[in-house]
């Protein structure tokens, strides 16, 4: 039997054999045509340039392209313009293993949510292309610390974007943990030199954070290639609702009989629930996430039924809430944690605060077709709702809130994303 080196494949970096120039034309005829010229992106490592590493797996070749000309415009609809780069066009401060295509597709999925979140410091951490811990505070310290407490298990080997230059007290702190990549506007004196004692970890500069504004409503053509080499495109979704301001009133008519919700939003409620709606849409469907005080507390990612996803993201909610117990009191994660009555002060702490559930928002990307979806955050103590609204028995979710005294809004529009 031959021996494989199972680690080697992971140090592979395939030959590039993708030329250097795309064209995407859709037509009607000869005289209707509209064309994008995309060109492939390299990075100059050790004086040699080189695309990404690997695609989804070492045994799959791939290449990045950035759009340098054209843009669609079909009906009112129209895609954003060439030049304005964000994941395409990265800027690659410290290489270690040069990046592959799940690096950049993280980098793009937490730009994708942080293009939301301008007026305050924010940190993403992404992981296979969904977040797992998101928080906003007053400076990038804290938001990067109360993300990273989220979900501190799942943050390993994550990819970290945040929106305001990357001070020296963060910096410190990043290299506590293992991290793949890190993502900034700018970097502060210091920083790199911190950095370069994680020889494999990426650093990139994407200096478009600092105009994110502007895309927050931008709109590109998303393509979907098939098993057959067929493809789907469509349109890149946004969210209407960026604002509390755009929320709608939870109320429904069943039967004859008007139904609403009895308790308007707190202000607090109002900021968690934006925040908390913006981060979902940067989340798979069929989801259901849990935000309180500008951070996740349990997301629970693209599942086959809403009931399911709603107890996924609270089991997470609890299991999470003691990993990071564990770990300030003891600097041991909870699961490796060995004291009987250490693990059983920390699991009582856990359950008296419902994981940290008590006063929290529960979103959807969808609506609940029946309450049972509703009934399991509220048992938790979630006090406010987001969700699309729509469904014919809204009003079972309607009356849920009223028993439990917790608020409804809707958002007119569901979120899904695959």
């Amino acid at each position: 039997m031959i021996k494989k080196d199972l680690k080697q494949a992971y140090k592979t970096i395939n030959s590039d054999s993708f030329p250097k120039n795309m064209e995407v034309s859709f037509f009607n005829d000869s005289t209707d045509r509209q064309t994008m010229l995309y060109e492939k992106v390299t990075w100059s490592i050790d004086g040699e340039e080189k695309g990404l590493r690997y695609g989804e797996n070492p045994c799959q070749p791939a290449a990045l392209y950035k759009l340098v000309d054209g843009n669609l415009n079909f009906g009112d609809v129209e895609t954003i313009k060439p030049g304005n780069y964000l994941g395409s066009d990265v800027e690659l401060l410290q290489s270690g293993k040069h990046p592959g295509k799940i690096n950049i597709a993280d980098i793009d999925s937490a730009l994708n949510i942080l293009r939301y979140m301008v007026d305050k410091p924010a940190t993403i951490i992404i992981k296979h292309n969904n977040p797992c811990g998101v928080a906003i505070a007053e400076n990038v310290y804290d938001s990067y610390y109360k993300a990273l407490m989220a979900d501190r298990i799942a943050a390993f080997g994550g990819a970290i974007a945040v929106n305001r230059e990357l001070d020296l007290e963060t910096a410190k702190k990043m290299v506590e943990y293992y991290h793949e990549v890190i993502i900034a506007p700018s970097f502060a004196d210091g920083v790199l030199e911190v950095f370069a004692s994680k020889k494999n970890l990426r650093v990139v500069r994407v200096k478009n954070i600092e105009k994110l504004q502007k895309f927050a409503k931008e709109r590109v053509l998303e393509v979907k290639a098939m098993i057959d080499g067929g493809m789907m495109v469509q349109y890149s979704y946004t969210p209407q609702a960026q604002s509390a301001a755009d929320f709608l009133p939870a109320e429904t008519t069943y039967k004859g009989t008007e139904y609403k919700v009895n308790r308007k939003p707190t202000e607090k409620e109002l900021e968690d629930m934006i925040f908390g709606w913006l981060v979902e849409a940067g989340v798979t469907s069929n989801s259901v996430i849990y935000v309180k005080d500008g951070a996740t507390v349990g997301i629970g990612t693209g599942e086959q039924d809403r009931v399911g996803v709603a107890e996924i993201a609270i089991d997470k909610a609890y299991r999470k809430l003691a990993d990071r117990k564990s770990w300030e009191k003891y600097q041991t994660p909870f699961n490796v944690l060995e004291d009987k009555a250490k693990r059983d002060e920390i699991l009582k702490e856990v359950e008296n605060e419902k994981g940290g559930l008590i006063g929290s928002v529960m979103i959807s990307d969808a609506f609940f077709p029946f309450r049972d979806g509703v009934d399991i955050g509220l048992k938790q103590g979630v006090t406010a709702i987001v969700q699309p609204g729509g469904s014919i028995r809204d009003f079972e979710a309607i009356e849920a809130c009223n028993e439990y005294g917790a608020t409804m809004v809707y958002t007119g529009q569901r979120s899904f994303r695959h």
